[in-house]
């Protein structure tokens, strides 16, 4: 693990893979689970992993690249444009989106980009996406928690 930081090296593909998704979905003003499901399983297999390829370019060009590769369109959905409060950057709900989608690939035995594809499609995402409620930065537990009943707890 020596040279690896506190993180395993798959933590933070993961992670690049969750703000990648994030700043693309904030560039096409588009909700999580589209970017995700325009992407698809291929891209984001190989999108996670490459992660630590592409995180040493401009994320701005690496998603521009995956945008015209999707054909992700402009959308409407601008959580950041509705947001009254400070702005979480696409680094911190990459976090989030991260840690919860390890804690469903364990529970539910099932690799990680299947966890991401079912967290993103979950009721979970668009609550983390609201800005303007208080769920993105809840307790990683308490946001698997409610993952798992189908609700906020």
């Amino acid at each position: 693990m020596a040279g690896e930081g506190r993180e395993s090296k798959k933590d933070n593909d993961l992670f690049y893979t969750c703000s990648l998704i994030d700043y693309i979905a904030r560039k096409t003003k588009n909700t999580r689970a589209d970017v995700v499901n325009k992407l698809g399983k291929q891209r984001l297999d190989k999108i996670y992993d490459l992660a630590d390829v592409y995180h040493c370019d401009n994320i701005d060009r690496v998603s521009a690249d995956f945008i015209e590769e999707a054909g992700i369109q402009e959308g409407d959905f601008d959580n950041v444009g509705d947001c009254k409060y400070s702005i979480p950057s696409h680094w911190d709900i990459g976090k989030v989106y991260k840690r919860l989608i390890k804690m469903v690939a364990t529970d539910e035995n099932i690799g990680i980009v299947d966890a991401l594809i079912k967290v993103y499609n979950s009721f979970i995402s668009a609550k983390i996406d609201d800005y303007n409620s208080s769920v993105y930065y809840e307790n990683p537990s308490y946001i698997f928690e409610s993952y798992r009943e189908n609700r906020m707890l």
